[in-house]
């Protein structure tokens, strides 16, 4: 597939794939405003931040991308949790392999001191928090959340040793409103709420993916048009349906793609009734 697309479209890469590189991200100005924030008060201050939004809205590109930013920042410590439904001592093994520190999970308490003992040499030297960046994160356990609270400051919750960005659906936004993580939902500090977008919106992060792989032209106008309004604002379903698209059209070595080729792959099924079921009906 991909040498059919380098070599028929003349794209640099598959634009609606899950792996693009960062320069072909589309990040709205809500989103890079979020970026500023991040990288020049909360990694300073620390604290928590929060992206939430239902499934296709984009948390997990926004995560990506953020990863990307920080990474570049040669005093900062970037890390990253992918296993956000694990126990506690799964969670301090992690966090022990992500900050490079040496603990045994069974020794609890000297996980938590070693942890902010590295977190606060780190402040000490570079004057930035180390960075936690946590997808998925309705996954964890309440337990989990308020451990990390507890473990991401100091002096009796006056220093923030931890910059922790979470992402999550609203499952997690719930979870923040209830007693019970009340104490962790009342310390957020910076929040990015993702909505459905709207049909320019995903008109303009259609454009910039085709701009970015090469192929202004690859689709027609009226396609655009039909797939922001086919999306239901959910950049992931319009991208999934354009996939498929490029993928058939690849196939039939179309030169471009279009309504005519929408309508052929997403066209319902017939409501024509089955002939032999007609014919026995009338029998009866």
């Amino acid at each position: 597939m991909n040498r059919i697309l380098l070599t028929q479209y003349g794209l640099k890469w598959n634009p609606f794939s899950t792996e693009l590189p960062g320069e072909a991200l589309y990040l709205s100005p809500k989103i890079n405003d979020f970026f500023w924030r991040i990288e020049n008060v909360h990694v300073r201050e620390g604290g928590f931040a929060l992206i939430s939004g239902d499934p296709g809205t984009g948390k997990s590109v926004v995560l990506r991308a953020l990863a990307d930013r920080l990474e570049r920042q040669a005093d900062l410590t970037v890390g990253v949790l992918n296993h956000p439904q694990s126990n506690l001592g799964d969670f301090y093994r992690e966090l022990a392999e992500v900050f490079g520190v040496s603990l045994k999970p069974s020794n609890r308490w000297g996980g938590f001191k070693t942890l902010r003992e590295r977190w606060v040499g780190h402040l000490e030297a570079t004057r930035s928090r180390c960075c936690l960046l946590i997808d998925e994160a309705q996954e964890m356990s309440p337990k989990t959340l308020l451990e990390l609270r507890l473990l991401a400051s100091a002096r009796f919750d006056s220093q923030p040793l931890l910059a922790v960005v979470l992402a999550g659906d609203g499952r997690l936004t719930d979870a923040l409103a209830r007693d019970e993580l009340l104490p962790l939902g009342t310390r957020i500090r910076v929040r990015l709420p993702l909505d459905y977008a709207s049909r320019e919106e995903l008109a303009a992060c259609l454009d910039h993916l085709l701009n970015t792989a090469g192929a202004s032209a690859l689709m027609s106008a009226p396609l655009k048009h039909t797939l922001c309004e086919r999306a239901g604002g959910n950049y992931r379903v319009m991208t999934n349906m354009a996939a498929q698209l490029l993928a058939v059209a690849a196939q039939r070595q179309l030169p471009t793609l279009d309504e005519k080729l929408y309508l052929d792959v997403f066209a319902p099924p017939s409501s024509t009734t089955n002939p032999v079921r007609r014919n026995n009906a009338r029998a009866r």
